[in-house]
């Protein structure tokens, strides 16, 4: 069988959750059971790091943040993943007359797909709607909960 057919059967081993999945696991453990139960090497994404201690206020918030930076290894954007982020938003603006607004609300969330896709990770996120959109103009390996 042709490598390009196998791997697109594969799942990556590597796995980076968005800040959607912490923010739901923090405010309600709605999925704790399946991140305990997930089957991989779990990397953080500098990006959603930042996120989060953004809006960190409680103390096991940060706790939790520090043993995430503490046990997890970090992926950061590249030069490229920044240069093609802009890139993807400028197309994405054309195409769909979003706001200035909404452009930057999204590029955090572009800037994790692109480093996600460099590592050749899986990202599980909760929100379907920004993947999804992102997703349609660069393929990386997406998982919805």
């Amino acid at each position: 069988m042709p490598a390009s057919w196998f791997s697109r059967l594969t799942v990556s081993n590597l796995i980076v959750f968005d800040t959607s999945v912490f923010i739901d696991h923090l405010r309600t453990g709605c999925h704790k059971e399946r991140i305990d139960s997930i089957n991989g090497l779990i990397r953080t994404s500098s990006v959603v790091l930042a996120k989060l201690w953004r809006g960190a206020t409680k103390p096991v918030e940060r706790a939790f943040l520090k043993e995430l930076e503490k046990n997890h290894p970090v992926f950061t954007p590249t030069e490229q993943n920044w240069m093609e982020s802009g890139h993807l938003l400028g197309k994405i603006h054309a195409d769909k007359g979003y706001s200035a607004v909404k452009l930057r609300d999204l590029h955090f969330d572009v800037l994790i797909a692109l480093t996600v896709r460099t590592h050749g990770a899986r990202l599980i996120t909760s929100n379907r709607a920004d993947f999804g959109l992102i997703q349609g103009y660069r393929k990386f390996e997406l998982e919805i909960w």
